[in-house]
């Protein structure tokens, strides 16, 4: 697999990652052993970046990757801090990151958590002084290695970058949101600061697998998030109404190379945007783990083919998005 660099962190990971989200909640039910032999089949593929949270299962993610990873020092995992206290300003201080960081290295089974990142904090966190202070004293005190943000809105991410110690920026980047391609890639590529393209199947909806009759568990935010009625609707199909987003699969479908699944190409799409790190796609099995590996292995995408991409983009999801984050 192809590697690249996150060059503030002085690591260098493969291009595909693998989020762990579904390992803990919101996906519909993953049991520990699926979830184990899930983690076993994208390591074997190449993957070498899981990303976790410390909400995700409320711990129970980040529990399962560390059982995992206990034995394997060359994997870089990220995790996320912040969404388990109340969405205020003042929330975001020194010692309630030490009280979260606790949590994850215990979670996690190691002394320093290579990558933490801010869990798409309110957006006045982006702008704070002190919090970027707090996060360097939690790297003096070798809590973490590195600190980066997960974002919502571009404009969010172009405040962390500006930052001298932001080591990564995760934002929603797939067919479905094309607006980081207009000033954060470019922003964090020329500074240095890694990309983490997360939801880059668009909850699936980029898979090409659902349809008009598809339906979700009730646990599985898919069905409960459609409308933000839990946490941001970009989250859930990138914001994107379900029939909307079932009408832009049936246009992509026919730019999907002959051999390659039509997640393999969404995946691909993403990798070939200058500026990407490493992209973050979900996998509840080990087949799936597996193929979306895989798509690293596939020729970069003609520029026509990117073209297409675009103009379905611009007729039929842009006036949904690309305003909103």
């Amino acid at each position: 697999m192809e590697n690249r660099s996150f060059r503030r962190m002085g690591r260098t990971v493969g291009v595909i990652g693998l989020g762990a989200w579904q390992l803990g909640a919101d996906w519909g039910e993953v049991s520990e052993a699926d979830a184990h032999a899930t983690l076993q089949a994208a390591v074997d593929a190449g993957v070498t970046f899981i990303d976790t949270a410390d909400v995700y299962g409320d711990g129970r993610s980040e529990q399962i990757v560390g059982s995992f990873v206990k034995d394997k020092p060359s994997l870089t995992v990220a995790t996320k801090m912040g969404r388990r206290m109340a969405q205020e300003v003042a929330n975001y201080n020194l010692d309630n990151f030490r009280a979260w960081n606790d949590r994850s290295r215990a979670n996690l089974g190691v002394d320093t958590l290579d990558l933490v990142q801010l869990h798409c904090p309110p957006t006045p966190v982006f702008s704070s002084d002190a919090v970027y202070d707090a996060l360097d004293q939690m790297v003096s005190e070798k809590r973490i290695a590195a600190y980066g943000v997960s974002v919502e809105k571009a404009s969010e991410a172009l405040a962390a970058i500006a930052r001298p110690n932001i080591a990564s920026v995760q934002i929603i980047l797939n067919a479905f949101r094309l607006k980081p391609l207009e000033q954060v890639l470019p922003a964090a590529l020329s500074a240095g600061v890694g990309i983490i393209s997360r939801v880059p199947l668009a909850s699936g909806m980029l898979s090409g697998r659902y349809d008009s009759n598809t339906t979700f568990a009730d646990n599985d935010h898919r069905n409960f998030n459609r409308h933000g009625e839990a946490f941001d609707v970009g989250e859930t199909f990138s914001g994107v109404d379900y029939g909307t987003g079932l009408e832009a699969v049936r246009r992509l479908k026919p730019l999907v190379p002959a051999g390659a699944t039509m997640a393999q190409f969404a995946l691909r799409w993403i990798l070939d945007q200058p500026g990407v790190t490493v992209v973050i796609p979900g996998a509840r099995n080990p087949e799936q783990a597996a193929a979306n590996a895989a798509a690293a292995s596939l020729a970069p995408l003609p520029a026509a083919t990117l073209d297409e991409v675009k103009a379905v983009y611009d007729e039929l999801i842009r006036p949904q998005v690309h305003d909103r984050w």
